[in-house]
């Protein structure tokens, strides 16, 4: 299923992430360019998901790990990934398959490697600062 939303501020990531938390508790693939607000989008979920933790982009360490009243939440960043062997280096197989919220800005670094019931967001930039979700996803 593919659906698309217009988000304009943190309070509206923030409802969002909540109407989509059985979606967001799974594989989540961020595709988006830099600047489009994917680590801006994690730290509200974040918020939905009743964490403590402020979220942060894991752009050098590749893999923030965040507590949830639920369990461990996953954070990965994959942009200075090259191969995706650096990625099963880390041990992303386990994670992904962990049962825990998997949430992966650049993907497409490491595509081979997403189960084939990942969900995919992509977020684009308006003209007016707002972005424009796109979320497609799989029966769970």
């Amino acid at each position: 299923m593919i659906s698309e939303t217009i988000i304009s501020s943190e309070s509206d990531w923030i409802k969002w992430s909540s109407f989509h938390e059985k979606t967001l508790s799974g594989v989540v693939a961020i595709h988006g360019v830099m600047g489009a607000g994917k680590t801006s989008a994690i730290k509200n979920w974040l918020i939905s998901f009743n964490s403590q933790d402020v979220g942060s982009s894991p752009t050098f360490s590749l893999m923030n790990e965040y507590k949830s009243p639920n369990g461990p939440i996953f954070h990965f960043d994959f942009y200075r990934i090259t191969e995706a062997a650096e990625a099963e280096d880390i041990g992303l197989t386990d994670y992904l398959y962990s049962g825990n919220p998997c949430w992966i800005e650049w993907p497409e670094n490491i595509s081979e490697l997403l189960p084939e019931d990942a969900h995919h967001l992509y977020i684009t930039e308006n003209s007016l600062g707002s972005r424009k979700i796109t979320l497609e996803t799989y029966d769970i």
